[in-house]
């Protein structure tokens, strides 16, 4: 997982409430077991006009004019501003995999379903709760200056605006840390595998019988 400490890129303001995972990658794609290839299927039918499939090339496919990742002035965004309970629904992890592979370095909004918040930290996603005033506040700054942009700083856990006011977040300190040094938890279990090969070591002197 790549270390994540300042992201400065443009905002997409996804103006609905209660997203849940499967309008963020539909069922029918659920069948991929790698955390690759699923950025061209976000928000799949929303984003574009016919019924996706697993392998279908999205290059030549009608996209829907109206909805926010096919207008040209947010292309390129890493910032996703998102209503509350965003991530709601199942808990499939895919959903963290497509904005991730789409390009999605953080979401902000006032609140998030809990298994989708863990997921994220889990792929390199910074999940930023805010007040809903602060939240209305930046979707209509985002929504009359074309090419807002953000910076966000997890070290010192703030937003900067394009005025250069600050906005400050709060974090579980563990998820800082994972995501300050680009640790997912196979990567967290694998800096105490000495530990982890001594302990198997004694098992295996005081129960031989389980290792037969």
């Amino acid at each position: 997982m790549q270390t994540f400490i300042l992201e400065m890129g443009i905002v997409i303001p996804l103006d609905r409430l209660n997203v849940d995972t499967d309008s963020i990658i539909p069922k029918q794609f659920l069948k991929s077991v790698t955390r690759n290839g699923l950025g061209p299927n976000l928000f799949d039918a929303w984003r574009y006009l016919d019924h996706g499939e697993p392998g279908k090339d999205c290059s030549n496919r009608p996209l829907n004019p109206e909805f926010i990742l096919n207008k040209s002035r947010y292309r390129g965004g890493t910032i996703l501003l998102a209503r509350e309970n965003f991530g709601c629904g199942s808990s499939r992890e895919h959903a963290v995999w497509a904005l991730n592979d789409f390009g999605i370095k953080v979401v902000i909004a006032p609140s998030f379903a809990d298994i989708f918040f863990n997921n994220t930290v889990k792929n390199g996603i910074l999940a930023i709760t805010l007040a809903e005033g602060v939240v209305n506040k930046l979707f209509v700054d985002v929504k009359l200056t074309h090419g807002y942009q953000l910076t966000i700083n997890l070290k010192n856990q703030v937003l900067v605006l394009p005025n250069h006011e600050k906005i400050s977040f709060d974090i579980d300190e563990f998820k800082k840390n994972s995501l300050l040094n680009g640790l997912d938890d196979i990567d967290l279990i694998l800096r105490h595998a000495n530990d982890i090969m001594d302990y198997e070591r004694h098992r295996k002197q005081e129960t031989p019988w389980l290792f037969l």
